[in-house]
């Protein structure tokens, strides 16, 4: 048995693998397979794509059909940062062309804490025990 998390795009799934990839630590991309011409949706769109994010198997793919509904802030990411620095860099990164759901900040339960949603409207909690 093997489990995972599993994000649904319409056409964006690998711009959002580069961008969670290339800015959460020890993360990469397994695998990308592409639907074809008969694939039932746009060629070279994305079949299946496997990655790794801080040691979380995940996988996504473009929808080949469209759809009404999109991600809610109700699931999402939880990461505890190591530092001031790579939470900044972490923040800022994935919040550009995003929204701040919870501006970084002292809550209460963590000295430094936000959730946020990426350009492609996923939710990331970034917090700093």
């Amino acid at each position: 048995m093997r489990t995972a998390t599993f994000l649904m795009f319409q056409g964006d799934a690998e711009a959002w693998l580069n961008l969670a990839t290339s800015t959460i630590p020890n993360s990469h991309i397994v695998s990308i397979e592409r639907f074809g011409e008969e694939g039932g949706a746009m060629e070279g769109s994305v079949s299946m794509a496997e990655a790794v994010l801080d040691g979380i198997p995940m996988r996504c793919n473009d929808s080949p059909m469209q759809h009404e509904f999109t991600f809610t802030p109700s699931i999402s990411f939880f990461i505890d940062l190591d530092d001031e620095a790579q939470q900044t860099a972490v923040h800022d990164a994935l919040i550009e062309g995003g929204s701040a759901l919870m501006p970084l900040g002292d809550y209460g339960f963590s000295r430094r804490f936000a959730w946020i949603q990426d350009r492609y409207g996923v939710s990331w909690q970034l917090n700093l025990p």
